[in-house]
């Protein structure tokens, strides 16, 4: 392992929503940190929810063709693609520790991506799965 974290797709996204200022402010830094220490790392899981959130769930929707320009920006980070030994993990992480298969293959990318912590709002801060610590960048 390393000081290499994962990005949850929800760090992303309020990093391009308006609606919450004070998150997005803290979204927006923790991105320019892991682009310049080169710390962060995404899946192409959370680059496809990326875009089906930004562009139709949020306050002020980007155009896809923005929001693919924004998953062309984050594609500089380490980009872990998803095969069938991922989904394999998943599922064995979703029946051992009882959290959503979606939120389990989060897990098995960044374990598999050799990051330490998943930055997170929706998993439980503070919680270790498969020896992936969850923070959540927007606790007080």
């Amino acid at each position: 392992m390393s000081d290499r974290f994962f990005l949850d797709t929800n760090v992303l996204v309020h990093a391009y929503d308006k609606h919450e200022r004070k998150k997005q402010a803290r979204a927006q830094s923790i991105l320019k940190a892991a682009i310049q220490d080169e710390s962060g790392c995404l899946s192409a899981q959370v680059l496809g929810e990326f875009f089906t959130v930004v562009t139709r769930k949020i306050e002020e929707p980007l155009t896809a063709r923005e929001a693919e320009a924004v998953i062309q920006l984050l594609s500089i980070l380490p980009v872990q693609e998803i095969d069938r030994v991922l989904v394999q993990q998943a599922i064995r992480t979703h029946e051992r520790y009882g959290i959503s298969y979606w939120d389990s293959l989060i897990v098995a990318a960044a374990v598999a991506s050799g990051c330490e912590q998943v930055h997170s709002e929706d998993l439980k801060d503070g919680e270790t799965y498969n020896g992936v610590r969850i923070v959540n960048p927007f606790k007080d």
